[in-house]
């Protein structure tokens, strides 16, 4: 296992529907690196409050991500319970361990919103996406429609703001970019635009660190 200062991670924050999510993946595919979403940690949690009525602090402790799909993490109805159980101090502190040994066994892209500033500040790279709310309301409203989810995209938008409101200004890890992280928008991107903009941010840094590596 590798310490966390031999790790080589790429934290990658931002707000709902940017298009940190996908632009992790692709990063993750070009280096040949782990990738861990943050955010479906939080929609399980999320889940299972909702299925169980258990306490969130319990469900954290017994994630099990081999029983649930994809489908149902990404659904309408975990994402909104999400926002509300990662401001949970006893949430965050038990998956914070979860994502900290995460990034020292593997070269990783980290994507949620305080990996920069709280799980990895000593990542090697860091980005921090956004876009127009009214862009992001597009995006999400365009996911749920594939979904077969029918939603309103105003609702969806004064939903996004509403997050947003709520990610800024909680007490425990606000979401914000780190001090040294790169800014990117996506608004006017398409996402082989976006990933190139990303590949080209973060490229000199993973190299840096890929050749100071002690080899052997």
């Amino acid at each position: 296992m590798r310490t966390a200062s031999n790790s080589i991670v790429i934290a990658v924050d931002g707000t709902a529907a940017s298009g940190k999510g996908t632009l992790a993946k692709r990063l993750a595919r070009h280096f040949s690196f782990a990738h861990l979403d943050s955010g479906s940690l939080y929609r399980l949690v999320a889940l299972s409050v909702l299925e169980s009525g258990g306490d969130p602090a319990q469900a954290a402790k017994a994630i099990d991500l081999s029983r649930i799909g994809d489908d149902a993490i990404r659904s309408d109805r975990a994402g909104k319970k999400a926002s509300e159980v990662s401001a949970i101090p006893e949430v965050r502190a038990a998956l914070l361990q979860f994502q900290r040994d995460f990034a020292a066994e593997f070269d990783a892209v980290i994507d949620g919103r305080d990996i920069g500033t709280v799980i990895c500040p000593d990542a090697t790279a860091k980005l921090f996406v956004d876009a127009r709310p009214q862009v992001r309301a597009n995006r999400r409203w365009k996911e749920l429609q594939s979904l077969g989810i029918p939603r309103e995209e105003a609702q969806i938008l004064a939903e996004l703001v509403a997050r947003d409101r709520a990610d800024r200004s909680r007490p425990i890890s606000p979401m914000k970019p780190a001090l040294d992280a790169d800014l990117l928008d996506t608004s006017d991107l398409d996402i082989d635009a976006a990933f190139a903009a990303a590949l080209a941010l973060v490229s000199p840094k993973v190299e840096a660190a890929l050749k100071a590596r002690p080899r052997g």
